[in-house]
């Protein structure tokens, strides 16, 4: 069954609240990897458990009435609960489970006898926008990896990676727009067919020798192009390495967060790794293992040859270790840092993250009068006009018009409480639903990917996604999730997603005001009590006159 996320102004539901969550769920499965599985992104993250529950969900929906909360466990709904109009419509709680039985082996057999699944992180949230939610902080990534090693460089750099999944498919789209060409490696035929179809690749390469001509003609010319080369990624890697060859910049996205449905080992093709998955787990699970190991050796070759390499967020370096060396595995975690312990933890500190908005009307024109709001509001930041623009010229469309903008703290609910303004008076002509990635500056605990490195040793506390679900719950957001790791990630996640959708009423503009400041607030205050001077600097700043949002209090 194919989904289409719904778009106009005739409402399903009993409220535009409602109705604006069966468009996010619809949305989520209209953009995603394998909508027939209910897989939005990841190989393995579902939007919900199976498909009676995906109906049950729909009809809950359709009749909810405001004042009742939908409950929601591991994807499939629980029942109906009578509480009140201030309270969330949809409360969610996904895999999460105790440490002892948080372990891959335990989370496999469960997903087996169809007892849990895995969430990701924005898929069972139903937050997912396609690649665009990730391709903001790509761009924010790649453009703070560039002032931070090549400052003033006149010289055109390129980046190598690879994966083109639901979220590695942003990576050459970002790097266009932070003016890097890039080669960008991928094993699956159909998802490099799709990206070029969306305009997000310049060549498909035949093979590695078309590839780096390509890269080689773009670097002269100093002309950003975004290159595609069907192949294995250790494989890749390990040549261009051995050529002598040195990129600027060295990543991965693919999705070797899970080593057993999400990275294919060397030497298998895609129908033998799908069929030995299920019938020899173990052995795939190991040799996938054994080719992430080899990528991150040639990682580190090539950073020893001069290029910057960092891990993109996927548990490669984690992977990898299960077969590397000690020593090896001790210089992979030491000399290639995660991202964000690398370069974006000073915008956490600020609360600034990867806000998003879906304009649930499905009107372009729509979402111009929201993008135009967000590009004039904040004349302090002339870097989120010049975002706007670029994702303007550059982002292709997918599911909902929808923008991701990296907003902090103060900005999320005054852009949000404007647009609600605009729906009120008209000027948008129906609701939109305000969103974030659970990757944010409180809502994820992650120690090896948002959380790696805190300065206060607190990088597993998952303290903090859980308050913020408590505060996010008191503050009347429609959906509130809690979620927890599976595959690869089990053991290593907690996270939180919101969604607060602006209906144009005083009640919806008191929950965004509300909402919004909690969520990214809790954040500056989470690394101000870790001790990171940047967020000490965001809450004595909340405090002068004018500032966006009240003054935080801060207790240390």
């Amino acid at each position: 069954m194919m989904i289409t996320a719904a778009r106009g102004k005739t409402l399903r539901c009993k409220s535009w609240r409602a109705e604006a969550l069966l468009r996010m769920l619809e949305n989520v499965l209209e953009v995603g990897e394998r909508p027939q599985d209910l897989v939005v992104y990841a190989s393995l993250g579902k939007a919900v458990k199976d498909w009676p529950a995906y109906h049950a969900i729909v009809d809950a929906l359709r009749a909810l009435e405001t004042g009742q909360t939908l409950v929601l466990q591991t994807g499939r709904p629980i029942g109906v609960l009578t509480t009140h109009h201030g309270a969330p419509l949809v409360v969610s709680a996904v895999n999460n489970t105790v440490g002892r039985w948080a372990t891959e082996e335990r989370f496999y057999a469960r997903m087996r006898e169809d007892k849990t699944i895995w969430g990701g992180l924005t898929a069972a949230a139903w937050q997912y926008i396609g690649r665009q939610g990730v391709l903001g902080g790509t761009y924010e990534l790649l453009r703070a990896a560039l002032r931070q090693h090549f400052p003033q460089s006149q010289t055109h750099r390129w980046l190598l990676t690879a994966g083109m999944g639901g979220m590695g498919s942003a990576q050459p789209i970002s790097a266009r727009m932070a003016g890097l060409s890039c080669l960008t490696v991928e094993i699956d035929p159909i998802k490099i067919d799709r990206l070029a179809a969306a305009g997000g690749l310049d060549l498909v390469a035949a093979d590695l020798d078309e590839a780096l001509a390509a890269i080689a003609k773009a670097v002269e010319a100093g002309s950003p192009t975004a290159v595609g080369l069907p192949g294995n990624a250790a494989t890749v890697f390990e040549q261009i390495a051995a050529r002598g060859i040195v990129p600027d910049l060295v990543t991965d996205q693919t999705a070797a967060h899970d080593a057993r449905y999400g990275y294919v080992p060397e030497g298998l093709d895609l129908a033998e790794w799908k069929t030995l998955r299920e019938s020899a787990p173990h052995d795939v699970e190991a040799r996938a293992q054994g080719s992430m190991a080899k990528q991150v050796l040639a990682m580190l070759v090539l950073q020893e040859a001069g290029s910057v390499v960092f891990e993109n967020g996927n548990n490669l370096r984690v992977q990898a270790s299960a077969v590397l060396s000690h020593n090896d595995s001790e210089r992979a975690f030491d000399r290639i840092p995660g991202f964000m312990q690398a370069y974006l933890r000073p915008l956490f500190c600020r609360g600034i993250g990867p806000f998003r908005w879906v304009l649930l009307s499905g009107s372009e024109s729509d979402q111009a009068v929201v993008d135009e709001l967000a590009a004039t509001m904040f004349p302090e930041r002339p870097e989120v006009a010049e975002w706007i623009s670029l994702a303007r010229q550059h982002i292709p469309h997918q599911g909902l018009p929808a923008r991701s903008c990296w907003l902090g703290y103060g900005e999320r609910a005054a852009l949000a409480v404007a647009v609600n303004d605009a729906v009120r008076a008209g000027r948008i002509s129906a609701p939109v639903a305000f969103s974030r990635d659970h990757l944010d500056s409180a809502g994820m605990t992650h120690p090896r990917i948002g959380t790696e490195g805190m300065a206060d040793d607190s990088d597993g506390v998952t303290d903090w996604p859980i308050l913020d679900a408590m505060l996010l719950a008191t503050a009347g957001a429609d959906l509130v999730a809690v979620h927890s790791g599976g595959g690869g990630y089990a053991g290593w996640m907690q996270s939180a997603g919101v969604t607060v959708v602006a209906d144009g009423t005083p009640e919806a503009a008191r929950r965004l005001r509300l909402a919004l400041d909690l969520d990214s607030g809790l954040g500056v205050l989470r690394h101000a009590t870790a001790g990171y001077p940047e967020a000490e600097r965001a809450v004595r700043d909340s405090a002068i006159p004018g500032a966006h949002g009240p003054a935080l209090h801060w207790i240390h």
